[in-house]
């Protein structure tokens, strides 16, 4: 299996690049950081959506690009590097299911009750209580409730009628507002009922949550290589003793261990897009996150004192990675996951 990317997705990647480095610099970042209340920026959310970004694996007849999971993975991959907020992976999904979401007129976000079964966003967010953790719901036109109680389907709801149920609360990071949904078989949700959008047809929701934690691995994974870039850059601009700080073999060293975790979970993440197996997509989520949590703080190391400052970026990587950690599936559920592989290979 050649797991070198060809000419055309190479074309993808820089250009994914290009436009992001053009539509979202860091002073966009910074304003979405420093400006208030976080909210997804509508011209940018259709702006995306122009660039086929949200219909990318639609089919042509259907409007979209026609690409594979390869393919947005690449996509993914550079959304991450530049921390792009905003329910991505969702809206992606739901690209030919909700009306909207492929041309990025509809922001749509995702509740996964798997995910809320299994203790929802852990270090993400703040506070207790019982239920799922949704991302943007304030922003979002659409909720897809993965894994229903009873049928365990996709359904496509109304994110009017669940931000009357749910509650807002504090996330780590400021650029992703989280709020807490109780439990759908315990709340009365009536829009439920009253004005579903189209269900999501014949995808299942076992497949639907594995390629959602592929996506968000690859998130993961840009922002394990940005910061990367961003420890070597400083690590050459700034001077002690006379010397760059990277002269010195203590730093050379946080800087090759970072480099060696993101090309490791680079290598399974590609890997895994061809296979879309679930353990090894497990694997990917995995090792995706430990690249992007332990390589944020890595470089935070790297800065020193500085880096820990508000004005600076690296903690909007590390805070972002604690939250796409409990994202679809957690540590503890890609391990299960990755047991079970085993324990089904030597039965």
């Amino acid at each position: 299996m050649d797991f070198r990317l060809t000419d055309d997705e190479r074309a993808l990647r820089a250009g994914v690049r290009e436009l992001l480095e053009g539509r979202f610099p860091r002073e966009r970042l910074r304003a979405a950081v420093d400006g208030g209340p976080p909210v997804v920026d509508r011209a940018l959310w259709r702006e995306l959506g122009g660039a086929g970004f949200f219909a990318l694996r639609l089919r042509e007849a259907d409007g979209g690009v026609g690409l594979g999971l390869p393919e947005a993975v690449l996509v993914f991959e550079e959304a991450g590097r530049a921390l792009l907020p905003g329910p991505l992976v969702a809206t992606h999904l739901a690209a030919g299911v909700v009306e909207g979401a492929a041309e990025g007129r509809a922001v749509v976000t995702a509740l996964d009750a798997a995910g809320a079964a299994a203790g929802g966003a852990g270090r993400g967010a703040a506070g207790d209580g019982a239920g799922a953790f949704v991302e943007h719901l304030a922003s979002a036109d659409a909720v897809l409730a993965i894994g229903s109680p009873g049928d365990g389907d996709i359904e496509a709801l109304p994110a009017a009628g669940l931000a009357r149920a749910a509650r807002p609360v504090r996330s780590v990071d400021p650029a992703t507002p989280l709020h807490r949904l109780p439990y759908p078989d315990r709340v009365p949700y009536p829009d439920r009922l009253a004005a579903p959008a189209r269900p999501a047809g014949p995808r299942s929701a076992g497949r639907f949550r594995r390629e959602a934690v592929l996506l968000t691995a690859a998130l993961q994974l840009g922002s394990a290589a940005r910061t990367v870039e961003t420890a070597v850059r400083h690590a050459r601009e700034r001077f002690q003793f006379g010397r760059p700080i990277g002269a010195f073999q203590a730093v050379q060293h946080l800087c090759a261990g970072m480099l060696v975790r993101a090309e490791t979970a680079r290598s399974v993440v590609y890997a895994a897009a061809l296979t879309e197996d679930a353990g090894e997509v497990a694997a990917a989520k995995l090792l995706a996150d430990e690249a992007a949590v332990r390589n944020a703080r890595d470089c935070l190391q790297v800065h020193g004192g500085m880096g820990f400052t508000w004005e600076a970026d690296v903690h909007l990587h590390l805070k972002r990675a604690w939250v796409r950690a409990e994202q679809w599936q957690t540590a503890a559920d890609a391990e299960e996951e990755l047991a079970a592989g085993l324990l089904r290979f030597g039965a």
